[in-house]
């Protein structure tokens, strides 16, 4: 399911335009993003949360020409499931 496969789904079940949905999908995934930029964690009730995490520094090597190369430190987004997302992913 992609961006536009989500607004469309969202058009049907609250009787918007697609084009009115996909503003509201897009204002959405900014806000979270924005959110991310600032270091600050998302939580969305029965769907997760969205968590900046920091990278060390680290060493790494080449797949093609296995040379050691410096990996610098940076941020990730992670996502945790919440429990009821879980669940219905098992079962």
């Amino acid at each position: 399911m992609n961006n536009s496969d989500l607004a469309d789904k969202l058009a049907t079940e609250h009787e918007l335009s697609k084009s009115e949905a996909r503003k509201l999908l897009d204002s959405m995934i900014d806000s979270i993003a924005d959110a991310a930029a600032r270091g600050e964690e998302v939580s969305i009730n029965g769907f997760g949360k969205f968590k900046v995490k920091e990278t060390s520094a680290r060493q790494g090597r080449n797949p093609s020409t296995g040379a050691t190369i410096d990996i610098p430190a940076g941020k990730k987004l992670t996502f945790t499931p919440a429990k009821a997302v879980k669940e219905r992913l098992n079962g």
